[in-house]
């Protein structure tokens, strides 16, 4: 959740980056051009939290309270040891090669083929410039080279693309001006709000639709807070940029755990989100698998053998002929074949199949999943309720996406509901939250969750979960079991359950109050006609005729 002015300085950096962009429209495809601008981006930010620990660490060797002291004449041995990869690796910070580095990249942006340059790394070293496409490709190459885990994720290809030297040039000297630091904003938060910005206005100018490519933050943190993935396998098969990982970091750093606890797994079709999601990993230290590859979910499962503790997902709403390439006897399908109009339920037993005896996992789709019985999707859904696997439902408001007005809801599913880890037994039970109220206008079109919006759903799903403090709230929360879910014939919407809000104030019975207000509304209905009775009288006295 950012405040006013945090949001006033992402604005004013989303003008510029696109402005940086706009540079490059005329001189190559809109498909192509956010390889270009993304890449050059990754380099800055990670060349200036390169170059924000090595001052830090210029100051260490200086200051005699300091673990890192070297003396009082330390010039000499203070450049040497800057150099050292570990001082770097050891604060979770990206270690950047000498040629990589964006003040190189800047410097010799303009410098004419042919010509050999100096790189300085502790010592210099010559290289031969043929273009600064090529220089790029050579940076990105010696980054994988330092990075394993980015081999084959970063886009090596601006000399073969053969842009205007002079127009990348400009490029350059103008994402130099991106400020990837902020005095309440984290530098890798800023670089996720690019990120997440370039990927919808890149959809919205080739034609898709804008924001397609991530989930509100709001869901994404209450999703996340309400698994607490604190240890464990985290997987996402639908994982675009990485959102839910991200906000996996944070959930361990708020509530003091070691990020080494967790290792994500994803899986992506689209190669620049594939890539961006890579990329956040990687500057943020987070262990990542991602198959190797981009790839479809339902056609190549990269994953074939994982059983994850935490799985989450914000998949394409009711996505059509998902299943090209899949068997109808497919080992997912444990509960019912999806049908190939809507992948909802595909995605559904998907995670099921890959999560793990005792594990969580939570699902955002179209509130028509709850109680559509078209095609099979009821029949599902009953094997579902039946064999125990739902947990908890949850409706949203609405007006919380960007890029669509589709109602939405949370599915949260386990294979085990008996007491065990400190849980109560939850048996043949579903928890229904009805948070359509909650939420607050952001601007005239979107809603917005506030902390304590999340903080209340939250709480009060693992209330239910330990049998401590929770309470049926009339309008809010039902715990209903699976005889009950049957007499309303499975249909899993949660103001089924939970009822109308209880009425505050006067104490008056709803029926009488309802019996009161009647006559009171006929009596005035009553007033109104001889009122206008007596308005046209007086008209017609005037000489007016109706």
């Amino acid at each position: 959740m950012v405040n006013s002015e945090e949001q006033q300085f992402l604005n004013e950096l989303d003008k510029k980056l696109w402005n940086a962009a706009d540079r490059l429209r005329s001189n190559i495809d809109a498909a192509e051009y956010k390889h270009v601008v993304l890449g050059l981006i990754f380099l800055k930010y990670v060349s200036d939290a390169f170059k924000e620990r090595r001052e830090q660490l210029r100051a260490d060797f200086k200051d005699p309270d300091n673990d890192y002291y070297l003396g009082d004449d330390v010039q000499d041995m203070a450049e040497a040891e800057l150099e050292i990869r570990d001082y770097y690796t050891e604060k979770n910070v990206f270690w950047v090669p000498a040629l990589a580095r964006w003040e190189n990249l800047q410097n010799n942006a303009k410098v004419a083929p042919g010509t050999e340059i100096e790189v300085k790394n502790g010592k210099k070293v010559t290289y031969k410039f043929s273009s600064i496409g090529k220089l790029i490709d050579d940076a990105l190459e010696e980054i994988e080279k330092e990075n394993p885990k980015l081999k084959n994720v970063l886009d090596k290809n601006y000399a073969r693309r053969q842009i205007d030297p002079s127009i990348l040039g400009q490029l350059i000297d103008k994402i130099a001006e991106i400020p990837f630091h902020h005095k309440t904003l984290h530098a890798k938060d800023i670089l996720g709000h690019v990120y997440e910005y370039f990927l919808g206005q890149f959809a919205l100018s080739e034609g898709k639709k804008g924001g397609q490519y991530y989930t509100p933050k709001a869901i994404v943190t209450l999703i996340v807070e309400m698994l607490q993935p604190y240890k464990g396998r985290v997987y996402d098969p639908a994982m675009g940029s990485g959102g839910f990982f991200v906000s996996s970091e944070k959930f361990i750093e708020e509530h003091e755990g070691k990020l080494g606890n967790i290792s994500v797994y994803g899986q992506e079709s689209n190669p620049t989100t594939w890539r961006l999601a890579a990329m956040n990993m990687a500057i943020r230290g987070i262990d990542f698998n991602f198959g190797g590859e981009p790839a479809n979910t339902f056609s190549n499962d990269k994953h074939p053998d994982l059983r994850a503790d935490f799985v989450m997902a914000n998949p394409p709403f009711n996505m059509k002929e998902w299943n090209t390439g899949v068997k109808d006897d497919d080992p997912r399908w444990q509960y019912g074949t999806p049908p190939t109009g809507n992948a909802n339920f595909a995605w559904m037993q998907h995670m099921l199949y890959h999560l793990a005896p005792n594990g969580s996992m939570g699902l955002l789709l179209a509130n028509g999943s709850m109680s559509s019985n078209t095609n099979n999707e009821g029949e599902i859904r009953k094997r579902l309720l039946e064999e125990d696997r739902v947990e908890c439902m949850v409706a949203l408001p609405g007006q919380l996406f960007t890029n669509t007005q589709i109602p939405a809801c949370i599915w949260f599913l386990t294979k085990n509901k008996k007491a065990h880890n400190g849980l109560a037994d939850r048996t043949n039970k579903v928890l229904f939250i009805d948070a359509r109220n909650l939420g607050y206008m952001k601007d005239r079109v979107l809603r917005d969750f506030t902390p304590d919006d999340i903080k209340t759903i939250s709480d009060t799903f693992h209330n239910w979960k330990t049998g401590e403090s929770y309470e049926d709230v009339p309008g809010y929360c039902s715990s209903a079991t699976l005889e009950e879910i049957k007499k309303h014939d499975y249909v899993l919407t949660p103001g089924r359950y939970v009822g109308a809000a209880e009425e505050e104030g006067d104490g008056e019975p709803f029926a009488e109050k309802m019996t009161r207000l009647t006559a009171q509304l006929k009596e005035q209905f009553e007033q109104s006609d001889k009122l206008e009775a007596e308005i046209k009288k007086n008209l017609l006295g005037l000489g007016y005729e109706f």
